[in-house]
């Protein structure tokens, strides 16, 4: 990037990507999100009141038509651009848009919008994109070379690729053709396999992704034999196998993807959280049969909650790199980061100076919950598991060691790892804001009205449900904590596609486990005694089963079978003696 700040405005209605995208930019330097907006209308009015004060304090507008898929909202978004060109004709405009219509792009740059870039592009790129629009260049993604890379990101290339020939047209077209359904096969493929990696995905949606993924790899390789030239697969010498295989320059690209270079704290910390923002999209609905406290929220609360302690922990990361901490200083403040996370999360979820009216006075939420840390340090933030080794990959590119391996930092295993911590973490700290409020405000009307879903709102469900939370904990405490320790494993909260799903995970924890007293000690001691006398009592029980058999078929059931055989050779013996006195008696008459 060039040493001029990029100060960039964002319009797009998807709230969801406007977090990402935020989230994503932040680490870079020189540029800086200078507002997000979700109408047209807000954008104008930010614009009007910047040209006031300062006009510098934007110098690219990054917009979406709409939705980018209705023809309505793709029009309305051409009279914005054409409305904002008029405007203020000397600021550049991307469009970054879901859309690939040929006749919407050109209308795009008929009105005067200076770049585009899909969704999905990747980040370095996209800076490069705004940088170069910003400085008064163009910049239009389908006037470069797409190369597909396995994890179906797009790179692009101003040069062309080399070819040892200079291509027909038709071939040119059926090269074009062929990497543009790669490029779809590879969306959907990338997709369908982080499903398949998911926890806790039901046994029918395994098999049917499964079988989804199947398919996508026998079309992939379909079209790399249909679509490639006889010279092309003469010099591509194109084996059969199991797994399709790809074109020369697409197995040189997946080699280069599969020795990345290391990569920095931020790039690495702005993927994992794209990452857990796609994955807050999936519906947050409790699938496990433990409660949580979130579960009494809505839906749209839950995401709400969820996505500012994400932003929160953003926030945090950063004063931590500022502060220049060291590792071992990291693990020394631990709780008193989640701690600070926990404040923060409840001082913006709930406003700092939000007020409701209980027993005749007007009280500070804030205020009134925010004395209850003991209580939620206690019972949920000093449990949430692993947090230090997120903390340490994130910020010092520390591997994680998790299920008795070691994951290198830059390894898809130890993304997929971090990734399952930091939605656990997410979900235990959004637990701990509810907390205090079910436990203070909770059948208050106003908080009913606001947060609540429709089936835990009637004073009686309510009291069940927080009945339930209680013995939740009195069942972890005293039985599932000091089982989980003597197995040395964790239980994670995670986000499935079908909803807020549970995992475990291989940890040791032999210093927890020595400092076990009383009940929990009781706990491990029976689990111990069980494992010890389980494979001796079965067999002995085994072998009585076997002994009860026998005599119940071979002697019993036999010696039942003869008398009853008996009985009915005495019934059938006296019914042919009756009968035979019956034929005398007759006879005589």
């Amino acid at each position: 990037m060039s040493d001029r700040p990029l100060k960039l405005l964002l319009i797009d209605q998807d709230p969801i990507f406007r977090l990402g995208l935020r989230v994503a930019l932040e680490p870079i330097p020189n540029l800086e999100v200078t507002g997000v907006v979700e109408t047209d209308t807000a954008a104008l009015q930010i614009l009007a009141e910047i040209a006031q004060e300062d006009p510098n304090q934007v110098n690219l507008v990054v917009l979406e038509f709409g939705n980018g898929r209705s023809t309505t909202s793709q029009q309305l978004g051409l009279q914005f651009s054409r409305q904002l060109k008029a405007l203020y004709p000397n600021l550049p405009i991307l469009l970054l848009s879901s859309i690939q219509e040929q006749g919407l792009l050109l209308a795009a740059k008929s009105v005067g919008i200076n770049g585009y870039c899909p969704k999905g592009t990747p980040l370095p790129e996209l800076v490069t994109a705004m940088q170069e629009v910003a400085n008064g260049g163009s910049y239009w993604f389908q006037d470069t070379e797409v190369i597909i890379t396995p994890n179906s990101s797009l790179l692009t290339s101003k040069s062309p690729l080399p070819t040892p020939h200079s291509p027909l047209p038709f071939s040119k077209l059926r090269n074009n053709l062929r990497l543009s359904g790669i490029a779809h096969i590879e969306a959907t493929l990338a997709a369908v396999t982080a499903q398949l990696q998911v926890p806790g995905l039901p046994v029918l949606d395994r098999a049917i992704l499964a079988g989804q993924r199947r398919e996508l790899l026998a079309a992939r390789w379909l079209l790399n034999r249909l679509l490639v030239s006889s010279q092309e697969k003469q010099e591509e010498d194109i084996p059969v196998a199991d797994e399709p295989s790809i074109t020369p320059w697409l197995s040189n690209a997946i080699q280069q993807r599969q020795m990345p270079p290391l990569l920095s704290p931020g790039t690495l910390q702005s993927a994992l959280f794209a990452s857990c923002i796609t994955k807050l999209q999936f519906p947050l609905r409790n699938v496990t049969d433990i409660p949580l406290e979130i579960d009494i929220f809505r839906e749209d609360k839950k995401r709400e909650l969820l996505y500012l302690i994400l932003q929160k922990l953003a926030e945090q990361l950063d004063e931590l790199r500022a502060s220049q901490i060291d590792i071992n200083q990291l693990y020394e403040v631990k709780s008193s980061l989640l701690c600070e996370l926990w404040e923060t999360a409840i001082t913006d979820f709930f406003g700092k100076f939000s007020r409701i009216k209980l027993e005749n006075q007007n009280i500070e939420i804030v205020n009134y919950l925010l004395p209850n840390i003991e209580v939620v340090q206690r019972d949920i933030l000093n449990k949430i598991p692993l947090a230090c080794e997120l903390y340490s990959y994130l910020m010092f590119q520390t591997e994680l060691n998790i299920n008795n391996t070691s994951y290198p930092v830059i390894s898809a295993e130890a993304k997929s790892q971090a990734l399952m911590i930091l939605e656990n973490l997410l979900i235990q700290v959004a637990n701990g804001v509810v907390q205090p409020l079910l436990n203070s405000l909770a059948d208050v009307e106003v908080i009913k009205q606001n947060f609540y879903g429709q089936h835990l709102i009637s004073t009686r469900e309510i009291e069940r449900f927080r009945n339930d939370l209680s013995w939740k904990y009195r069942l972890r405490n005293y039985i599932n904590e000091p089982k989980a320790v003597f197995e040395s494993r964790y239980e994670l909260f995670v986000i499935a596609p079908r909803g807020i799903a549970n995992t475990s995970v291989y940890a040791p924890r032999n210093q927890e486990l020595v400092k076990l007293s009383s009940i929990p000690l009781v706990v491990t001691l029976v689990l111990e005694f069980s494992d010890a006398i389980a494979p001796r009592l079965k067999s002995l029980l085994a072998v009585v089963g076997s002994g009860i058999v026998f005599i119940l078929t071979q002697i019993i059931g036999r010696g039942l079978g003869l008398i009853g055989r008996g009985i009915l050779q005495g019934i059938g013996n006296a019914s042919l003696i009756e009968k035979n006195f019956r034929r005398n008696s007759d006879r005589f008459k």
